[in-house]
C-alpha cells in the first residue's frame, strides 16, 4: 500500500489520483528542490562546481541549479573586479 505525497492518506498502489484529497499521484521519486544557499555558496567557492551543477541541475532542480549558478557568476565577476583593482593600483604605483 502506498500513501499520498500530498496529505498522506493511504492508496492503492496504482492510483493516479488521492481519493481523500484530489492529488495527483505521479511515480517518480520525490526530489527536493529547495535551492539552498549552500549550493550557491558552494558555487561561489568553486565556479567550474557551480557551473557544472547548474548544467546538470537545470531541468530536474532549476531553483538549486539557479542558486549554484548564481554562485559561480558572483564569484567569477568579484575575480575580474579584483583583477581590475590590482591592475589599476599596480599601474598608479608604476606612475608614482
Amino acid at each position: 500500500m502506498a500513501y499520498c505525497r500530498r496529505c498522506g492518506a493511504p492508496i492503492s498502489d496504482g492510483a493516479t489520483t488521492c481519493p481523500s484529497c484530489g492529488a495527483y499521484q505521479n511515480n517518480t521519486p520525490y526530489v527536493e528542490d529547495n535551492g539552498g544557499f549552500g549550493w550557491g555558496l558552494l558555487g561561489c567557492c568553486i565556479p567550474v562546481v557551480g557551473l557544472v551543477l547548474f548544467l546538470v541541475w537545470k531541468d530536474q532542480k532549476p531553483r538549486t541549479a539557479k542558486a549554484a549558478g548564481i554562485g559561480a557568476l558572483v564569484s567569477v565577476i568579484i575575480g575580474i573586479l579584483w583583477y581590475l583593482l590590482v591592475a589599476i593600483v599596480g599601474v598608479g604605483a608604476a606612475l608614482l
